[in-house]
């Protein structure tokens, strides 16, 4: 898979649904081509869109897609999963799976593009990670956890590589209407919505928005950040 010439091309994880999909057409708005990397990554929406089908979970298929394309411009973390639990009621199964997707994810990914794009000079990378990773969340210790994790990791790695112009920086969604949002429980899913300033989860293209910017030339010169995207939920620093 390569970028037509003269295009900046971009991986999107968790591109088939929510956040990732209004990602990749967000980019791919903005004249990038955008390889859509998921487990289920649905048909293409926009012809500069690439859906390839990855598990970030999966060393093998991680591998296999950096060896099938050529050096990103921007690779866009956002592949996640959960379930709302009291941390009491989980077992290792559920935190091994939870902690593979939300974390390690991220860092396979990121490891598998970053070593080209240092020898190539240049690049972003933005993870997705959560409020839930800021301030907690009830329900979702080991989502909390593994998303504070991937804050820490985003800004070790911009410390790492911003001498190679390569910026890294998080972005930290509150509830966003997705997919995995709806699957909540009805009370739970209203609890939320009263807590937030704005009276209402916040649309996926509204988290690609905040994306695209960090993977943008205006955002050249920012990296180790981590932005919420709440309607004012958290408003700690």
């Amino acid at each position: 898979m390569r970028a037509v010439s003269g295009t900046r091309l971009a991986i999107v994880t968790g591109a088939g649904s929510g956040i990732g999909r209004a990602t990749a057409l967000a980019l791919a708005r903005g004249g990038l081509s955008v390889v859509a990397a998921d487990l289920q990554p649905g048909a293409a929406d926009d012809p500069a869109i690439t859906p390839v089908e990855v598990d970030v979970t999966d060393g093998d298929t991680v591998a296999a897609l950096a060896a099938d394309v050529e050096t990103p411009d921007v690779v866009v973390n956002c592949a996640g999963w959960d379930e709302t639990h009291a941390f009491v009621d989980t077992g290792r199964a559920f935190w091994e799976r939870v902690v593979e997707i939300n974390l390690l994810g991220v860092v396979a990914v990121t490891h598998a593009f970053l070593p080209a794009m240092i020898e190539r000079g240049g690049g972003r990378v933005v993870n997705v990670a959560s409020d839930a990773g800021r301030v907690g969340s009830s329900g979702e210790a080991v989502y909390a956890g593994a998303k504070g994790g991937v804050i820490a990791f985003t800004k070790s790695v911009a410390r790492e590589v911003a001498r190679h112009g390569i910026t890294a920086n998080a972005i930290c969604p509150g509830p966003t209407d997705t997919p995995l949002f709806r699957a909540q429980e009805e009370r739970l899913q209203e609890a939320l919505v009263r807590a937030i300033p704005m009276r209402r989860p916040a649309a996926p293209e509204e988290v690609a928005s905040a994306i695209a910017f960090f993977a943008s030339d205006a955002a050249g010169y920012i990296t180790g950040q981590v932005l919420s995207v709440s309607g004012g939920l958290t408003m700690a620093g």
